[in-house]
């Protein structure tokens, strides 16, 4: 699978499921710091659990701007969560938040840059993943597909039948959406 604009600029809800296997990459000061993607939610303008549901903002912009590129926020003012923007012309805006990996390179800098010992939990959760791979504010609004530092390639291969649709975490509008996708273990 080749990772390109198209990718990108389909339904928000399909790409986070065909998101699952892709491998993001960070090439930090710290050392290559990388991990496949194993959950993802996605969240569209038409969404009120959304932050592009109320308009364009100067915090938001980039869920309205061109897709592939990361749209990086700080949640409930402690950890940044990381997201990619993704969706379909006939939408205006959306993306999908990265909430789990599976750690692949670095993982003794991941240690190091979370404070933990257990690599089951490294990147378990979206501010874990940022913590991991050393994602933060200065990635806001990075084009993923063009950028050296940090990117998204191929991975692995998830076939369909082994992906489950959830309610979302941590939300509290449009709860019973099933948008949230995990590989089944």
């Amino acid at each position: 699978m080749i990772l390109n604009r198209n990718f990108f600029e389909r339904d928000t809800v399909l790409v986070a499921q065909d998101l699952l296997g892709i491998k993001l990459v960070h090439r930090s000061e710290h050392g290559i710091l990388s991990g496949i993607i194993i959950e993802t939610e996605a969240y569209t303008a038409d969404d009120q659990a959304c932050h592009a549901y109320s308009g364009k903002t100067e915090r938001n912009r980039a869920l309205f701007g061109p897709v592939g590129h990361a749209y990086v926020y700080k949640s409930y003012g402690i950890h940044f969560c990381f997201n990619v923007v993704a969706h379909s012309n006939n939408q205006h805006a959306g993306g999908v938040l990265i909430r789990v990996l599976q750690p692949l390179d670095g993982i003794d800098i991941m240690h190091q840059l979370r404070g933990i010992s257990k690599k089951e939990l490294l990147t378990s959760g979206p501010g874990n993943v940022t913590k991991a791979l050393h994602i933060n504010a200065h990635h806001y609004g990075t084009d993923l597909l063009s950028n050296s530092k940090l990117y998204i390639e191929p991975g692995i291969i998830i076939d369909p039948n082994n992906i489950i649709a959830t309610p979302r975490i941590g939300i509290s509008k449009a709860t019973d959406t099933l948008w949230r996708f995990v590989i089944k273990q």
